[in-house]
């Protein structure tokens, strides 16, 4: 669907896709995150302006060497490659957008120093499923590599 060009723009420009179904549909509790914060997202994409990145971002994402992003992807790679900077892996479980089959594997490729992946409950939106357990690790993270005793 983000890669329609005539799909995407209605879907998630007029009609807010992705605030009002597709977050929704991209956590494992729905229940909570359409009590607790659903409200919000929609609040900050109130207009199809505002919401122009949530169609035209995901479009850069290549699918394969014939899409426009695939150099700049790659030139991504390369760079992570060269990085040596303290690196945690966090991922969700239940992510059905960017498995972690594929791509949690591939990030420790490129970064073999990263430490993880640490796997938290969670679907493509971490924040809302596993927000307080990621702090902790990333908290308990920043205190081992500045050398902090918990």
């Amino acid at each position: 669907m983000m890669h329609a060009p005539l799909v995407g723009p209605y879907l998630l420009g007029k009609h807010n896709a992705l605030a009002g179904r597709g977050m929704y549909l991209s956590v494992v509790d729905r229940k909570k995150f359409q009590d607790e914060a659903q409200s919000a997202y929609e609040s900050v994409l109130p207009d199809p302006g505002s919401r122009l990145l949530t169609w035209t971002w995901p479009r850069w994402i290549p699918l394969d060497e014939t899409a426009r992003g695939f150099k700049r992807f790659e030139w991504l790679e390369r760079e992570l490659k060269r990085s040596k900077f303290p690196t945690m892996l966090v991922w969700g479980r239940e992510d059905e957008v960017f498995d972690y089959e594929t791509f949690a594997t591939r990030f420790k490729e490129l970064l073999p120093h990263a430490e993880g992946p640490e796997l938290v409950t969670g679907r493509h939106f971490l924040q809302e499923d596993s927000g307080a357990e990621i702090a902790k690790k990333i908290n308990d993270f920043l205190d081992r590599i500045h050398g902090r005793q918990p």
